[in-house]
């Protein structure tokens, strides 16, 4: 019996007050408050559960087994867990003394099929326009950067852009905790590890990244930029690695920019604002921006733009290439929304043509500057 089937059995047997909710593919997140306490996120929904834990203990058990899986810890000490279960799941647990009422834990469950864009067009969440612009800036080696809120469907969305990178391309994947799942076979996943008790063993996200740097990779792929390391990603981009894709939590894509600054200062490097507002502009292309809608719980792509450089005032210049617009409601009470060419051509127009692409593109000749016309 492998290591793997061993930690599965008993994961099923701790936290088998979950196992109803973790089996259930309409429930995208299952919120435990406390061992006597479940919440299930639904159609992007809350709702409340009859579940419990035995204990206190049954529950802290359940999340030290969960860290043994990944080869972390969960003390006292080191009260955060991030980690994931054994499906690709992730999970977030917090214990006392730094969760007031109790032992959180918190499982984000991710579908086992890899979503492309084409299913985000066919559950209206992105436009067929706005995905064929999309996959055409992915084979163009544009950096990308995915936004949103907390629950937005970011790490989703990345992974299916991700699938627009062309199959012969060397990728290197770079996460806290893995959760992405590409469909290129030539891809190589790297993983943050927790220091133990005496501060050993740990490796960060932006070790991670320089190391990257070194495996030839024709992509890179940072599962969320977080801190110092957004620097270095945004070195290597304006340096030679374009084609870089990545999330960021941000409400706008002017809000996504200015996150990656502020990230980009909080490295052990010193540099001016100033200089760090110029590299994140020169290195960032396209933003593509997603919202949840707390009245139907929908997660839908509400903007696409573009960023290019900064203005005679040193702000950043972004314009929507796509927007969401409003159309009303369906019978069931959903949202309508379209996403929809605002008019305004990219300042990379004419690359498709250049580059020999103009036989993938359909949906999108308005978009596009031909250079013969």
């Amino acid at each position: 019996m492998s290591r793997e089937s061993v930690f599965e059995s008993t994961l099923e047997f701790f936290l088998a007050p979950l196992r109803e909710f973790l089996e259930d593919d309409t429930v995208t997140e299952i919120m435990v408050n406390g061992y006597r306490e479940v919440y299930v996120e639904r159609h992007g929904k809350l709702y409340e559960t009859d579940a419990k834990f035995e204990s206190e203990d049954a529950l802290i058990s359940a999340i030290t087994n969960i860290a043994q899986y990944v080869g972390r810890e969960i003390d006292r000490d080191r009260p955060i867990l991030d980690a994931r279960l054994p499906s690709g799941s992730r999970v977030h647990a917090v214990i006392p003394p730094s969760s007031r009422t109790g032992t959180y834990l918190t499982i984000r469950k991710f579908k086992r099929d890899i979503f492309s864009l084409e299913d985000f067009v066919r559950l209206g969440s992105i436009s067929a326009e706005a995905k064929e612009f999309l996959e055409l800036c992915v084979r163009m080696k544009k950096n990308i950067v995915v936004a949103g809120g907390t629950g937005t469907g970011k790490t989703t969305m990345l992974n299916a852009v991700s699938t627009a990178v062309p199959e012969n391309e060397r990728i290197v994947v770079i996460e806290d905790s893995s959760e992405l799942k590409l469909a290129q076979k030539h891809s190589l996943y790297l993983e943050a590890q927790q220091a133990d008790s005496y501060g050993r063993g740990g490796v960060t996200i932006r070790e991670l990244f320089r190391a990257s740097l070194r495996m030839r990779p024709d992509r890179i792929i940072v599962g969320e930029v977080r801190g110092g390391e957004a620097l270095d990603m945004v070195q290597s981009m304006i340096s030679g690695h374009t084609g870089s894709l990545t999330t960021v939590h941000a409400t706008s894509p002017r809000d996504a920019l200015v996150r990656l600054e502020t990230l980009s200062l909080m490295s052990d490097v010193d540099i001016p604002i100033y200089v760090a507002r110029a590299q994140v502009a020169s290195a960032i292309n396209v933003i593509v921006q997603l919202s949840r809608f707390a009245d139907d719980g929908s997660r839908k792509v509400t903007r696409v733009a573009e960023a290019f450089g900064l203005g005679p005032n040193n702000e950043y210049q972004i314009h929507d290439i796509f927007a969401s617009r409003m159309r009303g409601r369906s019978d069931s009470g959903d949202l309508i929304a379209e996403l929809e060419f605002t008019g305004q051509q990219p300042t990379f127009a004419s690359e498709p043509y250049e580059q020999g692409l103009e036989g993938d593109i359909s949906h999108t000749l308005p978009v596009w500057q031909d250079p013969d016309v």
